[in-house]
């Protein structure tokens, strides 16, 4: 999906480009990061974790991955699942969301953690 949506911003002519993205977001304000990492300690599982933002699959993830979004401000929807083969998977019970929000240009960092009713999301120390 973002290599679609990137070669459609690619062959969009430069007029057309400034049309499309708001004012704001060329200047890098106006947006927050949101960085969620799986250490290799904390999930010792073989299964790929998915990353859905407002219930949609935005990202997956093995042991040692990180991956970063940038959203407006505002609540996300955050749910987390185990993808692959019948032993990864969760079973039929969807597994719970956890909301977070977001300030504009701020950069919030989480880990995934697991525990016996399923994988979670912890808030991981700032790396400065």
């Amino acid at each position: 999906m973002t290599r679609l949506l990137f070669s459609l911003f690619l062959a969009l002519p430069l007029p057309a480009l400034a049309q499309v993205l708001p004012s704001h977001a060329t200047m890098g304000d106006g947006y927050a990061v949101l960085i969620i990492s799986r250490e290799r300690l904390e999930v010792a599982s073989p299964c790929e974790f998915g990353v859905y933002l407002q219930d949609q699959l935005a990202a997956r993830l093995f042991q040692g991955q990180s991956v970063s979004f940038n959203l407006p401000p505002g609540e996300v929807s955050v749910r987390l699942g185990m993808i692959g083969t019948e032993s990864c998977q969760a079973g039929i019970t969807p597994l719970e969301s956890q909301r977070v929000s977001l300030i504009a240009g701020e950069i919030r960092r989480y880990r995934i953690g697991l525990s016996p009713s399923g994988p979670y999301l912890t808030p991981a120390p700032s790396s400065q």
